[in-house]
């Protein structure tokens, strides 16, 4: 007769029911527990002896952990000049790059030492290669020498008066980007944080979009932190540890595109890669006071990101097709997309410009071919008054009181520009969320479990908590096809939804854009991350999203009374308290919006952003 013992271990693997069973079992757990610290110990090490090596780019002084807001600190040993160079947005960098102010050297040193900095401060870097970035800057900048000779050449030849200027390799001619951890780039480890991956997965290639950046000029000198599984809000894993927000190490910087949150909001990169399938750009950028964008899919390149299994290549013709999509390679239900993390509004269309003048759908089959339109981007047939709904409440968690009252500073300067501003009536966000759950795990979760037993590294608190929301069995393939038709309904209630505010406006359309918040919270303590349905949702919907900073929060902020009614549900019940017990955590944290478009309407949200963003900007002087 059996033992009344469990059947299946906490690693996953089954053992037989005897006392012997369940002793070798436990035996093997230790030896994996151990196995998996020694890879993490060994990919730290790693890193730690790159970072020895720039000891004078470290501060003089370490900072207690006692000390939360670091967001000042990793500029103290620069020079002035140091200091001009990394507070540039994208945009001037990149002028100033081409006409030879600064050169591609010290623009790459100023920021790897910001980088190593934030690195000892926020824990937001995985691989680090100062080194090759350092040797291209160096290349970069001999190129621009060069073609400066040739043309001084002609010109000496032809005797003519004309201005001389050298021609850079592209249009982000010696920009540093740092990428997250699992886009692939030529060369690196892409553990994509996993203790089974790390040291196995060094890319032969890089991704579609990491490809059209570096043959546009950039320079790549780390990459960042992304979670265990990638699909959460928070940014932790087994391999590279936990990374913290700037602002305030004990709270979260929001995930899965979290390093690149932290290490920008500190100044140690202009430029990031993200992606986003759930939140995973745009709560990184609100919970660090910067912009970030999510396009619909198939507009950005996406091709190249390492998930739960290993991207597949076909070449044809000399060229080749990256077919591998993210995490869940093959499965399309619902899908991810690839962007920017950025300092300023016109860096996330300087971004979307490099990216489809290179034509990524002759990359990239899954895209479709539209070219970006600089004119709309700009604002160029936008009409003059435009119509806003404002996202008070998602029906699901209500906001606390700085996101409300960062709603109203809008709301009364949009009115106050000449546009319009209507109520959004929200719909069906929790059956939203409920759908989008489905679809995330239709395999149950298995790729997620079956990648972690591999090596024995247990699940982190975030990556239990999205399991929870996983079945016990696969969908069958007849479920699935139910669930897309589900998914389609969904958007199609929503397109009509979108379509029938025409009848609350003066402006004969429905609303241009809907202004929301990026969470119901701003960044809260590690762990706690537990509402998505203000990003989610629009996931779902596949529309485009951009975030935008409205500041810090002041005292005055932290000090208004919140008018949360009874709680609706757990979650409601678990955000409110939050705030209650502790609002004074608020003080000093970013406030972040976003800004939601039409499907596939990428320039016209840009475009739109600039309006809110110009008239934020007179309401204030």
């Amino acid at each position: 007769m059996r033992d009344p013992l469990p059947e299946r271990l906490p690693n996953g693997k089954c053992v037989n029911g005897s006392i012997n069973g369940l002793a070798n079992g436990v035996t093997n757990i230790a030896v994996e527990q151990l196995q998996w610290r020694k890879t993490a110990a060994a990919k730290q090490l790693k890193r730690e002896q790159i970072l020895a090596a720039h000891q004078n780019w470290r501060l003089k002084e370490p900072v207690p952990s006692a000390v939360k807001d670091v967001s000042t600190l990793a500029l103290k040993e620069l020079t002035d000049r140091e200091r001009e160079i990394v507070h540039l947005d994208a945009t001037d960098l990149v002028r100033f790059l081409r006409n030879g102010h600064y050169s591609a050297v010290e623009v790459t040193i100023a920021f790897c030492k910001v980088a190593t900095v934030a690195q000892d401060l926020t824990n937001c870097l995985t691989e680090i290669f100062f080194d090759e970035a350092l040797q291209r800057a160096i290349e970069l900048d001999d190129y621009l020498k060069q073609t400066g000779k040739v043309l001084l050449s002609i010109f000496l030849l032809l005797h003519r008066l004309i201005v001389i200027h050298s021609k850079p390799v592209g249009p982000l001619h010696g920009l540093p980007v740092t990428v997250k951890d699992h886009i692939l780039m030529k060369g690196h480890d892409t553990s994509s944080g996993y203790i089974s991956w790390a040291f196995q997965r060094i890319a032969d290639r890089d991704a579609v979009a990491v490809r059209i950046l570096r043959d546009a000029g950039a320079v790549f000198y780390v990459k960042t932190a992304n979670p265990q599984t990638l699909l959460s809000l928070e940014t932790n894993n087994n391999v590279w540890g936990r990374t913290v927000n700037p602002y305030n190490r004990a709270l979260t910087p929001g995930g899965s595109s979290g390093g690149e949150g932290a290490l920008i909001a500190l100044k140690g990169s202009p430029l990031g890669l993200g992606t986003d399938i759930g939140g995973s750009i745009r709560l990184p950028a609100a919970h660090s006071g910067l912009y970030g964008f999510k396009a619909s899919v198939a507009r950005i390149p996406h091709a190249g990101l390492l998930g739960m299994s290993r991207p597949s290549y076909v070449y044809v013709y000399f060229i080749y097709f990256l077919v591998a999509i993210g995490s869940h390679d093959g499965m399309d239900a619902i899908v991810g997309v690839l962007g920017p993390l950025a300092r300023s509004a016109r860096d996330l269309a300087l971004f979307c410009r490099v990216m489809l003048a290179a034509q990524p759908w002759l990359l990239e089959a899954p895209l479709l071919e539209m070219p970006w339109k600089d004119g709309l981007a700009d604002g160029i047939g936008l009409p003059p008054k435009l119509s806003f709904a404002m996202v008070w409440d998602d029906g699901v968690v209500a906001p606390h009181p700085p996101l409300a009252h960062a709603l109203n500073r809008i709301k009364r300067t949009l009115i106050g520009a000449g546009h319009e501003v209507i109520d959004w009536i929200p719909r069906n966000h929790q059956e939203g969320w409920d759908l989008i759950t489905q679809l995330y795990f239709l395999d149950a979760g298995k790729e997620y479990f079956d990648t972690l037993a591999e090596s024995g590294e247990p699940a982190v608190p975030q990556s239990e908590w999205i399991f929870s929301h996983a079945r016990d069995k696969p969908y069958s393939a007849g479920e699935i096809f139910e669930l897309n038709l589900a998914r389609d309904a969904f958007r199609a209630d929503a397109l009509a939804h979108w379509n029938q505010t025409e009848s609350r406006t003066s402006t004969g359309r429905p609303v241009d854009a809907i202004i929301s918040p990026v969470a119901p919270t701003l960044a809260p303590p590690h762990d706690t991350t537990v509402s998505w349905t203000y990003t989610s949702h629009w996931n779902l919907l596949d529309y485009p999203a951009a975030v935008f900073p409205m500041g810090r929060c002041t005292a005055y902020e932290a000090e208004l009374t919140a008018s949360f009614g009874p709680a609706r549900n757990p979650t409601e019940h678990l955000v409110q308290d939050q705030w209650n017990e502790a609002p004074e955590r608020a003080i000093g944290l970013p406030v972040g919006m976003q800004l939601i478009g039409r499907r596939h309407n990428e320039e016209k949200v840009l475009a739109m952003l600039q309006v809110v963003e110009h008239a934020l900007n007179e309401g204030r002087t």
